[in-house]
């Protein structure tokens, strides 16, 4: 796995906050390994278990426990739903379906949560994830790291439009 410099030296940087286990080091390791490449690939988790002096295993479960770390790439324009309970009332669902219809993303008949799906092109990606800690104006959504509360299913074509 090819590490660029920056990188490198910014992973280094940040085990030195951990002087007792480099291992407390590893989800803020996944983290900038996400944060640079997009996704934690089966490479990077080997090449941070190594790193760290673990055993590949040590750092996918973290991978596997964490929802907001990821195993795939996810499209140019990243969508998490909220699916928890005030947002699921409040037309969490059908928001999912909404962007699903509007972003041109297959979703597969019948299927009432939403795993990583992406348009053919790459440009949109869509899933639901746990709560994104604002009930009371549900149903919020994420796209990329900007946030949106009480989202109806007429404004997804607007808010699309600002991630063209």
């Amino acid at each position: 796995m090819e590490i660029p410099q920056a990188l490198a030296d910014r992973i280094d940087e940040v085990i030195t906050h951990y002087p007792v286990s480099k291992r407390s080091a590893t989800l803020p390791l996944l983290h900038l390994i996400q944060e640079h490449f997009g996704y934690i690939s089966e490479e990077a988790i080997t090449w941070i278990a190594a790193k760290l002096e673990l055993e590949p295993i040590n750092v996918l479960e973290l991978v596997t426990f964490y929802p907001m770390l990821r195993q795939t790439p996810v499209g140019k324009h990243h969508i998490r739903i909220c699916r928890t309970l005030s947002c699921a009332l409040g037309g969490g669902y059908a928001l999912l379906d909404t962007f699903c219809k509007h972003a041109n993303i297959e979703k597969p008949d019948g299927q009432h949560h939403a795993h990583l799906l992406k348009s053919a092109d790459g440009k949109y990606s869509v899933e639901f994830v746990e709560c994104l800690a604002s009930c009371g104006t549900a149903p919020v959504c994420m796209i990329n790291d900007d946030f949106y509360e009480a989202v109806s299913e007429e404004s997804v074509p607007e808010l699309l439009k600002k991630y063209q």
